[in-house]
């Protein structure tokens, strides 16, 4: 019996890997975060699987879930939205099934930057503009930041932010960032990324604000903050450079081996 972590993506049922979509098909049990995961990934499940909707559950509660599949030899499909290896409270269950020396396995997901990136038509790394991408969020209830992981830290190296979970906290978010990138720093918030529901807003540090009061949304938005966005005067790379030379360009070298 095995316990499958599998990340489901951003939102979108068909983002899912077919690794994920297998492991699903294969486990007569599904514990899925119902919050957020899309019911239609459930139709993958097999016919008669114990279905169950984590999101009320306590972490006890899932060890009992655990335990009694361990002892049926049922494998479990575990459904979490977007990429497990961040804020996805995987961590704790692996530290769980460990005690309880239950084998597991994790298979990625389409994290949702990835999504809001893609759903802007936006690379989020240019030439001479950034070359880095933070994934961040700010303090909430669930948990608190380090203290040397603040906004204003990150931002003194002028890469692009991803930040996560943080939407209710736009206008700190804005106030703690101009400083560093410059009030006509564009800006782009992505709700629901992939979902039927999405919105974009586009905007500068200086506007966005005002633009988010008139259309208000709640929780599952993403903040991109940086100089790449909607850029257009940077410099090619020279991956596709006619005078740069790689293996791939050596004489002999055939393309379709």
């Amino acid at each position: 019996m095995t316990v499958h972590f599998i990340g489901t993506g951003p939102g979108a049922p068909d983002l899912i890997t077919l690794r994920g979509r297998d492991l699903i098909a294969a486990s007569p049990v599904c514990l899925y975060a119902g919050s957020l995961v899309p019911k239609e990934l459930l139709a993958h499940c097999p016919a008669h699987a114990r279905i169950i909707n984590t999101a009320a559950m306590s972490l006890d509660e899932l060890g009992v879930e655990f335990s009694r599949a361990h002892e049926a030899g049922e494998n479990i499909a575990r459904l979490h939205s977007g990429d497990l290896s961040i804020w996805s409270a995987m961590g704790e269950q692996i530290r769980l099934l460990k005690s309880l020396d239950i084998p597991f396995t994790v298979t990625p997901g389409v994290p949702s930057f990835a999504a809001a990136a893609a759903a802007l038509g936006a690379e989020l790394t240019l030439p001479e503009v950034a070359q880095s991408v933070v994934l961040t969020r700010t303090s909430g209830r669930a948990s608190s930041m380090p203290e040397s992981e603040s906004l204003a830290n990150f931002a003194k190296t002028g890469a692009v932010l991803a930040i996560h979970l943080s939407i209710h906290t736009l206008d700190s978010v804005v106030d703690e960032l101009i400083p560093h990138y410059g009030a006509d720093c564009p800006v782009a918030i992505v709700y629901r990324a992939s979902w039927p529901d999405e919105q974009i807003l586009i905007g500068t540090l200086n506007s966005i604000a005002e633009q988010f009061s008139e259309s208000p949304v709640e929780r599952t938005a993403l903040i991109l903050v940086g100089k790449t966005l909607g850029a257009e005067g940077f410099r090619n790379s020279a991956l596709y450079d006619a005078d740069y030379q790689r293996r791939f360009r050596t004489p002999g070298w055939r393309g379709t081996e």
